[in-house]
């Protein structure tokens, strides 16, 4: 018994990837649609930056304020060592290399959304 035809719509399927291939195109030749996408990817990275910048300013700016309001808490020794010389001089590598560490890991996800975006195909 032969098996009933199938209908074939290539409609369909080359619907789903011009979308894709349109937004390349746009990146690629720098329209205006493009151009607001590249926009976003650079406010995000900025932003994250911005954020941490933040961060690492108020976590490492604000021990000498700490340490100017609060006489008593640079008296402190751990180990020999006087606190700020601890925070200042040990602490904070280790929590640098942290926040640089944190920040390749989201600008490596903004990217990562980015590409996503832009290779999505259409619903």
């Amino acid at each position: 018994m032969p098996q009933p035809r199938a209908r074939i719509v290539l409609a369909e399927v080359s619907r789903r990837e011009d979308r894709a291939d349109r937004t390349r195109t746009e990146l690629a030749q720098q329209t205006r649609v493009g151009e607001a996408l590249v926009r976003g990817l650079v406010r995000a990275q900025l932003a994250l930056a911005l954020r941490l910048s933040l961060v690492v300013m108020i976590a490492l700016g604000g021990l000498p304020w700490l340490f100017a309001i609060a006489p008593s808490v640079s008296e402190v020794t751990v180990l020999g060592v006087k606190l700020p010389w601890l925070l200042l001089g040990v602490v904070s590598f280790p929590f640098l290399i942290g926040v640089g560490w944190s920040y390749v890991r989201l600008a490596e996800r903004n990217e990562q959304d980015f590409t996503d975006l832009v290779q999505r195909p259409e619903r």
